[in-house]
């Protein structure tokens, strides 16, 4: 494919169908930190970003060398996805669970900060590799590209990526504001239906 209209189309549309699991990812985490400051929001949506252009250039390069073998492990994605999403979202789900009793018993039960637990490095870089693991896949659709093409594509998906993200945990901030500490609850119901959707998405 040359560098015309249709590349820089698909590489859009590419970067937006790519994103939207990081974005309710990014939804989630603004949900179990509603004082999440602004520099810490722009590394979260970076770290995604990075993830999601990387995993599509690793595809591209794993389609030029060992396709055979690529193409083994591809039905293997959806079932890390699920795992790891799956033991994120239940570890918040509880922790959201016992955040609710303890408000129940505390003598300070809107205290916020004490319910909801801010999203850790570990946490952060698990679910980029499970939210942008299936984008390996995306290396089959750009096989035919260059090396630069490929570099541009992936970078077309980073910053959109890293764009749909920031939107994801300005919503989430807002929300988790409104509903305390059951954001985390929700939070961790979100990241179980993501890993759910992409295992159906992929096995079924």
């Amino acid at each position: 494919m040359g560098w015309g209209i249709a590349f820089f189309v698909n590489s859009v549309l590419l970067g937006i169908g790519l994103a939207m699991d990081a974005f309710s990812v990014s939804l989630a985490n603004g949900l179990r930190e509603p004082s999440m400051r602004r520099r810490k929001m722009a590394g979260i949506a970076g770290v995604f970003a990075g993830f999601q252009a990387a995993m599509p250039l690793i595809g591209w390069i794993c389609v030029r060398t060992i396709a055979q073998k690529f193409h083994v492990f591809e039905k293997f994605i959806p079932w890390i996805a699920l795992a790891l999403l799956g033991f994120i979202g239940v570890s918040m789900l509880l922790g959201g669970i016992r955040g609710e009793k303890d408000d129940k018993d505390s003598a300070e039960p809107d205290n916020i900060s004490e319910t909801v637990r801010k999203t850790g490095l570990w946490a952060l870089l698990v679910q980029g590799v499970a939210t942008s693991i299936d984008a390996l896949s995306v290396g089959f659709t750009i096989a035919d590209y260059g090396l630069v093409q490929a570099v541009v594509c992936a970078l077309i998906i980073a910053v959109l990526t890293f764009a749909i993200c920031i939107a994801g945990l300005l919503l989430g901030r807002r929300i988790g504001t409104r509903i305390g500490g059951k954001a985390e609850i929700l939070g961790g119901m979100i990241l179980i239906a993501i890993g759910l959707e992409i295992f159906i998405t992929h096995v079924f």
